[in-house]
Formats: C-alpha cells, structure tokens, sequence
C-alpha cells in the first residue's frame, strides 16, 4: 500500500489484523518511520523493493495521481506487474459485502448530505458508520447494517466490485481538473458511482446545472436503475425538489409534502438541495415520512459551515468560519437579511468584488486580520464599516449593534492563517463568544 496518512494507517492495521502481509510506503520518509514504529509487523520499504509478484493488489491513497498530470511511480510499478489498485473503500466492502451501502458524492453539499442522512438513519434506530471523506476512515468502523459514505472522485477512481444500493450525484462545477484533466474526466471518474447498480437501486441526481440535468436525463434513458432526480429550481413531476422553503416527496403514489425552511441548520437553497437528497435517500432506505422529519429538524448542522448556534434577544449567530473565500461567503450573504458581517483573514485572489451585489443585505461589516485595509476599500461607501483587527473586537461591535430580527454573521472570506492555526480554530473562538455572552459554559 501507498500513502500513510489517517486513512493509510487505519488501512495497514487493518490488513495485518486481517493477516495479510503488508508493504508500506510513503512520500514523506516521516510518515513511513511513524507507521514503522506503530505498526513493527509491516514490511515498510521503497516500492521499487516490493515483490510485485506476489502482490495481491495496490492499495492506493486517494490524493495519489493515476494518470494528470502523470501517474506516480508507484502506480506505473502496479500497472507494469498488472496488479490491480483498489483504496480502503473497496476493502470495507469486501469484508462487509453483506451490509447497504448509500453514497454520496458532487462537487459542493457532500459532507452536510452524508452527515444529515447519517443523523436521520441514527434518530430512526438504525445501526449506522458514516464517513469516507469526512470523518474516521472507513477501515476503523464498527460493523453495522448500513454504512453512509461521502466520496471523493479520487477515491471513486479506486473502486473495482463495490456496490451501492443508494448512490447520488449532487452536482458539478470544474474542480480537480488537474487530476482528470477536463470536465468530462471528472464527470466520468464521478459517474463511477453509479457502476454495478442494478434494476431495484436507486440513483439521486441533482438537476440545477447543466452538467448533472444532462446525466439524468442520460440515465433516465438508459434505465439501469431507478432514477431519482432532485430539485430547489424545478417543480419535478417524479422525484423530491424543494420550492420556497416547502419539500415535495413525489416518489409515491400520492405527494407528500413538508415544510423546511424554519429548519435553522438548514437554511439556504444549497442547504434545501441537500435536504432534498438526503430526504430522497432515507425515503428509499425505508424510513418513514415523520422520522425523516423528525431526524431533519435535530439536525445541529456541521461545526463552522453556515453552523446556526441560537438567538440572543432576538438576534441570529452564525459560525460560517469555513468559508474561506467569496463564492463560499455568498451562501450566507443570500441566505440571512440584516446581516452584521465579520470579516477578513488572508484574502484569496479576486477578494470580495463578487458579492457587491449582496451589500445590500448587510447593515454593517466587521473587518479583521490582513485584508482589512483592502475589504475597506471594495466596500467603500456602500457598506458602513469597522475596523477590528481582531475577531473579539469584532464580535463584541457586531453584538453591540445588532438588533432583534438581524443576525451576526462570521463569513470571512478569508483563509484564517493571519490570526489562527486554521479556519476551525477560527471558528471555535467565535462559537466560544456567542457562549461567553449567552452566559453559558465557554464550549
């Protein structure tokens, strides 16, 4: 096996627990002693060193390129010997070939749809692992009946026999081209998520781009599985789509519907679509109407993404620490009115000029770390502002200013290296204020 990071780790012990003999190696020459002093029974060597004649297969890091811009080594020495190369995905599912596997993968809303099915699947009794991309690597799971996973394309190129029964496509825009070299590519290494279903599973794709709407309509066409198309753009007259905050189940014989848009964890269009996935998913699994909902509406959302902590005196407070760039920061600029804005950090390239047509909806911005003096300037005299320098000056003006029916907002735009170790950190010092000023325990 190739790459020793979390996930390569959890690998390698598993293997050896399993009896296999394993050979190890990575990169970083301090990952490969690490797991060496971990792990004393793994063969930890070069590649060019393994016999890869008796190899059964290479087990390959997701991150590690297969072909752009030009294959590793090591994955050259796989391919010249013709052994197969598989990642830990396709070894969970070969050592629990017996449970039901959902999967979840696009470009945007893959953690928050895993987290949220899983969430629903757990409040229901379910016996459920969740993760994959997120979250414990695959390979330190607990048996259960059902396991939830989010997945990268990368880790979709690495599957050989895995099947899911539930598997959804979100959405697509460029990204990782570097790795599949164009669009297609990507869409291509996507769509193997979808490989080996058959007639009685069930395929989710999102219809609100072009690329995702074209592959429905393709699959719908070629009628391998079911197809179950999800929408917050189109009124669907088959599938689950989302309109003004009011989900649509149109998968029966008679629409069930249900309002979600007071569901503070999950505000916001992008949020609705992976609602209506995830409500699509858990619908075909088997779960009741009511404890989908019942499941939805406890969702406490994930840590630092549009993450609502509560009211203060009528005031909303929301953590969006990881949005760390403009086109992250305009899901929260669309999603709340009024808005007490905290932001700045190390800006990315283009700044915040992409959302000027979002100032409207902003009664004040905070400004903090590097990029303040440049976010003064973009913003001019459209947005009032303050100069903070640092975020717990800038909690305490925003708490100070806003009124009942507003919100304070941390949605930097920024990455965080300025002031903190990392946008999580970032993060935990805003959720810790809110909690310092609520007058609870500092969380």
């Amino acid at each position: 096996m190739f790459g020793l990071g979390k996930t390569g780790t959890a690998t390698a012990r598993a293997l050896l627990d399993a009896g296999a003999i394993v050979y190890a190696w990575d990169d970083s020459e301090e990952n490969a002693k690490s797991l060496q002093c971990e792990l004393p029974n793994c063969q930890v060597m070069a590649p060019e060193g393994w016999p890869w004649a008796e190899l059964e297969a290479l087990v390959l890091s997701p991150g590690v390129p297969l072909t752009h811009p030009e294959p590793h080594l090591v994955v050259e020495l796989a391919r010249k010997h013709e052994r197969k190369i598989i990642g830990d995905i396709e070894l969970l599912y070969r050592a629990m070939p017996d449970a039901e596997y959902i999967a979840i993968t696009g470009t945007n809303g893959k953690s928050t749809t895993t987290s949220l099915i899983g969430h629903i699947l757990k409040t229901a009794g379910g016996s459920v692992e969740v993760g994959g991309n997120l979250g414990r690597a695959v390979l330190n799971f607990e048996a259960a009946d059902t396991y939830v996973l989010e997945l990268s394309s990368y880790q979709l190129d690495l599957l050989e026999t895995t099947h899911f029964q539930i598997a959804m496509i979100l959405n697509f825009s460029p990204d990782h081209l570097d790795r599949h070299g164009n669009m297609m590519g990507y869409i291509e290494a996507k769509r193997n998520i979808f490989e080996r279903q058959i007639l009685n599973d069930a395929a989710i794709v999102g219809v609100d781009e072009p690329y995702s709407e074209a592959l429905c309509r393709e699959m719908l066409a070629e009628q391998r599985q079911r197809v179950i198309p999800i929408s917050t753009s189109q009124v669907l007259e088959k599938g689950v789509f989302v309109r003004e905050g009011v989900l649509h189940n149109r998968l029966g014989k008679e629409e069930i519907t249900a309002d979600i848009g007071s569901i503070k964890s999950l505000q916001g269009e992008h949020n609705w679509q992976n609602a209506a996935a995830a409500y699509a998913a858990c619908f075909l699994h088997g779960v009741a109407h009511e404890d989908i909902m019942g499941g939805m509406h406890t969702f406490p959302g994930l840590a630092h993404r549009m993450q609502w902590l509560g009211e203060i005196d009528g005031v909303q407070y929301v953590n969006d620490s990881k949005a760390t760039n403009a086109d992250a920061t305009e899901k929260a600029l669309k999603t709340y009115d009024h808005i007490h804005w905290i932001i700045g950090g190390v800006a990315k390239d283009g700044g915040i000029e992409t959302l000027e047509r979002h100032f409207r909806k902003v009664k004040h911005a905070y400004l903090i770390g590097e990029a303040a003096e440049s976010f003064a300037k973009t913003l001019g005299d459209m947005v009032p502002y303050t100069q903070c320098v640092t975020l717990e000056n800038a909690f305490a003006a925003a708490a100070a200013n806003a009124k009942a029916g507003e919100a304070v907002v941390l949605s930097p735009a920024c990455a965080s290296f300025d002031q903190f170790r990392n946008f999580e950190h970032r993060g935990d010092v805003f959720v810790n204020l809110f909690h310092a000023k609520r007058g609870n325990d500092v969380a």
